[in-house]
């Protein structure tokens, strides 16, 4: 049963002082800002309001994943921390003697809602400051930005590694719940383990060969990995083969075990794709949909030409603001697609949350393509602000000269500051949740977060 709030007062909250009872200036805007029953419809649209097992009430849960990435908290330290503070237990809803919310149950709630819930919850709150009027969606700036996986950094023989790992493990777990358990699967993470120090060592020789010995020692994990994909189809066949023996007989089991059956059939499936890559990677083909992680398959190598990293591992965000600083829209992407291809969707979006058009439009030449500035003004869009790539003819280099053009990309610069804040504050330099649903909702926390401080600030001057 999905529970709104809860505004029962106890015997201890009324004796308290007022110099406790008042939130600090900040959160208490922040509170002003949440306390809108609109925040409760994706939810009441989603889940029963009236049967099954109470939840942690909806507000409460806002206000304590705002404090999560406000504060770049973990779940076990925001439970302690809101436990602790007076403050935080009256701004989350939560009575002095009441009990906080468990970090584990958070984060299954947060798996639960999803990303869709976090961002209408963002349309939200863009639509509440358009009709204060701290933000009109008359003008718009576009950036992209990479949000890393929670991985290691990737290599052929680390993949192949993580493949042996995986399989041996599920393996194990599935002969303690009693399948396959006459079936053999050799555990050979110490001899690659070996092999992996040996490519360390051949790397640190100074040797015009030994690019091709590593492949080759690469090559020899994959054949072992390969020798453990065949066991572990052995092993997968004959659990399938008792679990439907124990259905048909309806005989008990645990539906875990079912669970760890598909698991397996995905990670050998995903350990021959590895090795096919590794294989490619040595023959020096190229590579379609890269895969750079075991534990995250969602991730992608985005290759920015960055002085510090020229190529990063994660997702692709598109980042688009409005006046103030207010961030109106947000877009997460597998993979690297071109920004040139994204700027008539974002436009699209600033239209549908904001219901107009933007009367001036400022990017990067990153988004410039032939058609695009065309798109836009077929839209309605009066200043386009969009340098094109390459040599330019002598009219757009006075076009791309004239004072509102020059104001618009110097207004334009601002949003890297913004994304330097999100990175630095509010968690967007690293998901630690993992696939695209995860960091869309990971995105979607920042963004919601650092829109509720701003707003606030501008609240209180």
């Amino acid at each position: 049963m999905l529970v709104l709030k809860n505004n029962q007062p106890t015997l201890w909250d009324s004796i308290l002082p007022p110099e406790l009872r008042k939130l600090p200036e900040e959160l208490a805007k922040v509170d002003e800002w949440l306390n809108d029953e609109r925040f409760f419809i994706p939810y009441k649209e989603r889940f029963d309001t009236s049967i099954g097992r109470p939840t942690v009430p909806v507000q409460t849960y806002i206000r304590m994943m705002y404090l999560k990435f406000r504060y770049a908290l973990g779940y076990e330290t925001l439970v302690q921390e809101v436990s602790d503070s007076i403050a935080w237990r009256r701004f989350c809803n939560i009575s002095i003697d009441g009990k906080v919310p468990h970090s584990t149950t958070l984060i299954k709630l947060t798996k639960k809602y999803g990303e869709e819930i976090i961002a209408e919850l963002n349309q939200i709150l863009v639509q509440k400051a358009q009709e204060k009027k701290i933000i009109r969606g008359r003008k718009l700036q576009m950036d992209t930005t990479v949000i890393e996986a929670n991985i290691h950094h990737p290599t052929d023989a680390s993949l192949l590694a993580d493949c042996q790992k995986t399989i041996t493990r599920t393996v194990k777990k599935i002969k303690e719940q009693g399948f396959s358990l006459r079936t053999k699967l050799q555990d050979r993470k110490r001899s690659i383990k070996k092999n992996i120090l040996r490519i360390a060592k051949v790397l640190n020789k100074r040797s015009d060969h030994k690019h091709e010995q590593v492949r080759g020692i690469t090559e020899t994990i994959a054949r072992k990995v390969e020798a453990t994909i065949v066991e572990g189809q052995k092993v997968l066949q004959n659990a399938r083969q008792k679990l439907w023996r124990l259905k048909r007989e309806g005989q008990t089991f645990k539906q875990h075990s079912e669970k760890l059956i598909d698991k397996l059939a995905d990670q050998l499936q995903l350990a021959q794709t590895i090795i096919d890559q590794s294989r490619k990677a040595s023959a020096k083909e190229k590579i379609k949909d890269r895969i750079v992680s075991v534990f995250d398959k969602d991730a992608r190598p985005i290759r920015r030409g960055k002085a510090k990293a020229n190529t990063e591992f994660g997702h692709k965000v598109l980042i688009q603001e409005v006046e103030n600083k207010i961030i109106s829209n947000y877009a997460v992407y597998q993979g690297n697609p071109s920004d040139d291809t994204l700027l008539e969707k974002a436009v699209n979006r600033h239209e549908q949350t904001l219901g107009k058009t933007p009367k001036e439009v400022a990017t990067d030449r990153g988004f410039s393509s032939k058609d695009n500035e065309q798109k836009l003004k077929d839209k309605g869009v009066k200043r386009i602000s969009l340098p094109f790539k390459g040599k330019k003819s002598a009219a757009r280099k006075i076009h791309e000269k004239q004072s509102w053009f020059k104001r618009l990309q110097r207004w334009r610069a601002g949003g890297e500051a913004t994304i330097s804040v999100l990175k630095r504050k509010y968690g967007l330099g690293r998901s630690l949740a993992r696939g695209t649903p995860g960091t869309k909702c990971w995105v979607g926390n920042v963004i919601f977060a650092y829109n509720l401080t701003k707003l606030a600030r501008l609240s209180m001057k």
